[in-house]
């Protein structure tokens, strides 16, 4: 979206670690929550946000957030995005949890990440030089200010990059968890480059659990969308008791750090949680993509049962930045999931993230095309002879670890002994990590985020939205959040 809406008389470069397609929003089953609905207003979807967030929300992000949305989208539909309409041509609008209206719009059913990722990439494809499956191993500073990055290569080559901006769009950090919906690139990296390059980072502790990831042998293997709660599926026990009733007042479309800890709770007391279809009309039509995933792990819809767990899905913190992207580094930017705008607050609402990738990816480009050139000294950099090795935590071991410390519940002791056993293991790495091997420097980046997100944690003395601290009570509970909420916005209209 950046590239997209930058002027075209800027060099553009765009460098990923693995295909173009490898990424969360390619993943993205979920719509775009955006107003279109008769009766539905900007003000409601800015109270949702707040709510959903437990108000750690930026309220001026999140009004420009839901103000722009419904333009910014109409404008990508009249440059040919193609979202679902029904016959008569009208964008069918969709229901999901801590809504209190139908307005998520969807592109092909349950797949509208790739569609709209696959229709930026070819409205920018003829000015973008795309390089795959190079890795950035350090961001480039220069008197206090980013000038580039350098990378990798697969076949080991070490070359340095340099820009006028370096925009930093490295997504999530699921995969810092054996249960999630990213792929498995989304390891926090971004996350690891900023704060070695000295930008400040923001709210690392909140990390949304998705309630249902659909589950084969006791392994997560993929993502059942909101949507099909939102459609009328119901959460059950293998006795098909209600697994929400009486848990919150919207039940089964609660947020979604509630639905996952009740779910982790009965999963904890050894239920196991099914998703339950029954209700859901023309299921596989619908979705099309999870009708697919169900079949291919052997998942009989006949039974109108989705075995389900919850898995980490999306980070509402990251790299701290403002509403135009810029972080505490000048021309270093980061966007989407990578980057905390502050407008998920503690618990991010269904649909927002596509919102969030579009809108603010769109406010940072005009940001960068208001500045001037400033003239770049490349760094004296010579490549080393022969990278290192070094001894770090496994990838499966990191997981581990943040599943039992930093998952969906959390106390002192095991934070506090996950922050000493990583920061023991991180000291003695050196500050110059493009000396390291690619599988040395890829296990730096993951302890070093895992490391930056218990910390955090730890820090956080406090249970809310998605943190949750079993040694803090929660917070003041839904009703009275959403009555308050409602209250401010009532000011804020009248005014």
């Amino acid at each position: 979206m950046v590239a997209h809406s930058l002027p075209k008389a800027k060099n553009i470069a765009m460098l990923t670690k693995h295909s173009k397609w490898s990424s969360n929003s390619m993943l993205a089953q979920g719509g775009v929550a955006a107003v279109f609905g008769e009766g539905d207003h900007w003000s409601s979807h800015y109270s949702d946000t707040m709510m959903a967030g437990c108000e750690h929300n930026n309220e001026q992000a999140v009004e420009y957030l839901v103000r722009r949305g419904p333009d910014l989208v109409d404008e990508l539909i009249r440059s040919g995005m193609r979202f679902d309409c029904n016959e008569q041509n009208e964008v069918l609008l969709g229901q999901e949890g801590a809504h209190s209206y139908r307005r998520i719009l969807h592109a092909g059913g349950d797949a509208t990440g790739k569609a709209l990722v696959s229709f930026l990439h070819k409205q920018t494809e003829h000015r973008v030089d795309m390089m795959e499956y190079e890795t950035v191993q350090e961001l480039i500073i220069e008197d206090g200010r980013c000038i580039g990055v350098r990378t990798q290569d697969g076949k080991g080559h070490i070359s340095a990059h340099y820009a006028q901006h370096v925009v930093l769009a490295t997504g999530g950090c699921g995969s810092l968890y054996p249960y999630t919906s990213n792929t498995d690139g989304a390891i926090g990296e971004g996350l690891s480059l900023a704060y070695r390059a000295g930008a400040e980072l923001a709210d690392l502790e909140f990390i949304q659990f998705h309630p249902t990831l659909l589950v084969k042998n006791g392994r997560a293997v993929g993502l059942v969308s909101e949507a099909v709660r939102g459609e009328g599926a119901i959460l059950v026990t293998g006795q098909g008791e209600r697994v929400m009733r009486g848990i919150h007042q919207l039940g089964d479309l609660a947020p979604r750090d509630i639905v996952s800890r009740e779910i982790y709770r009965r999963m904890f007391q050894g239920e196991q949680i099914f998703l339950m279809i029954k209700n859901v009309n023309d299921f596989t039509n619908r979705f099309p993509t999870i009708t697919d995933l169900c079949r291919k792990n052997g998942i009989d819809l006949n039974q109108h049962l989705i075995p389900v767990m919850p898995g980490a899905h999306f980070h509402m913190g990251g790299i701290k930045v403002n509403m135009y992207g810029e972080t505490s580094i000048p021309r270093l930017y980061a966007v989407g999931e990578a980057a905390c705008t502050g407008v998920h607050g503690a618990n991010r609402l269904a649909s927002n993230s596509l919102l969030e990738g579009l809108v603010f990816g769109e406010l940072a480009a005009e940001r960068m095309a208001e500045k001037p050139d400033e003239p770049i000294f490349p760094d004296a950099f010579s490549a080393p002879f022969q990278q290192v090795s070094l001894s770090m935590p496994s990838k499966q071991d990191i997981q581990e670890l943040m599943m039992s410390c930093v998952g969906i519940v959390r106390n002192a002791s095991s934070l506090k002994a996950m922050v000493h056993l990583l920061g023991e293991r991180l000291a003695g790495v050196e500050e110059n990590v493009w000396m390291y091997e690619r599988e040395s420097l890829k296990r730096i980046h993951m302890a070093t985020a895992a490391y930056l997100i218990a910390k955090s944690a730890f820090e956080r003395e406090e249970s809310r939205g998605s943190h949750f601290r079993s040694d803090f009570p929660a917070a003041l509970p839904q009703w009275e959040k959403k009555q308050l909420i409602q209250e401010r916005m009532d000011r804020k209209m009248n005014v």
